[in-house]
């Protein structure tokens, strides 16, 4: 290789020339020995470029992985809001609803029924106030739908308004049941034609033992007594129980003899009720 160098200089070929053509020869030499070797260098390169990329990211990529993470723990905090806001009132509502079955079955009327007696006592003073009358202005706030239902409600025959007493609720009875009675006109026309003038009977008309009813009228009045007494046993009214109130019975018949007894003296005995009670009863 020295003589070769040695002489190609004698030749007058510099020698930076000759180590260019050197080299150019060894590379030519190379690649035809390893025609795929380069491609395959370059590919490598490449594919470690863009696995140097992906592991540095730039400040585009963690601005957006930043903004995620931030997008993540405010539907974090938002679950947690609603999570606590409905324990919260899952909590007020169990104690509403201790609350409400503590309180009496007929609690929701009562309070009504005070709320109205308040608003009422209100307008009264209110009116007393002004120096107006309650009733007439009462009135005038009654539509006419509403006078005209309450004025059939008063033309109605027998209208029940509660027990009062006995004599009263006897009467009731008295007139619905006269109100079922069906009157047998050809046997009515039948007894005027047979008694005259005694059918009508006056101050001096001696009746008994003279009129015997027919085995049809018999079995109609057994049949409407049957009758009553089939609903008065299916009948049972509803009567509040106070469970704070007073023990003063025996048992359940006593202590309906008492509440009979309480209706119709209590007014009269209160006081003396009251005295035992303190123990300055005299």
């Amino acid at each position: 290789m020295a003589a070769a160098v040695s002489a190609l200089s004698s030749l007058g070929v510099p020698e930076a020339d000759v180590g260019v053509r050197r080299g150019r020869d060894r590379a030519g030499r190379g690649s035809r020995l390893l025609p795929g070797l380069l491609p395959e260098c370059g590919s490598l390169q490449s594919e470690e470029e863009e696995e140097e990329e992906q592991a540095e990211p730039g400040p585009a990529a963690a601005k957006a992985a930043e903004q995620r993470r931030e997008e993540r723990l405010r539907r974090f905090r938002e679950l947690h809001m609603k999570r606590y806001e409905a324990c919260k009132l899952n909590s007020q509502e169990v104690v509403e609803e201790d609350k409400r079955l503590k309180l009496p079955p007929n609690w929701e009327a009562k309070k009504a029924r005070l709320e109205w007696e308040l608003q009422v006592q209100e307008k009264k003073k209110e009116c007393a106030a002004r120096g107006e009358d309650y009733e007439r202005v009462k009135l005038l706030e009654v539509s006419a739908e509403d006078a005209e239902r309450w004025e059939r409600k008063k033309k109605k025959k027998n209208p029940d308004l509660g027990f009062s007493d006995y004599a009263a609720a006897q009467l009731r009875q008295y007139q619905r049941l006269t109100r079922q009675i069906k009157p047998d006109l050809e046997q009515y026309e039948k007894l005027k034609e047979q008694h005259g003038e005694a059918l009508y009977p006056t101050s001096n008309s001696l009746l008994h033992g003279t009129h015997v009813p027919s085995k049809e009228g018999v079995d109609r009045m057994v049949a409407d007594l049957e009758k009553q007494i089939e609903k008065r046993e299916k009948y049972s009214r509803r009567r509040p129980y106070n469970d704070d109130a007073d023990i003063d019975y025996i048992n359940e018949r006593n202590a309906k003899f008492n509440q009979k007894a309480e209706r119709f003296y209590g007014k009269y005995t209160a006081e003396i009720k009251q005295n035992l009670e303190r123990g300055t009863a005299v």
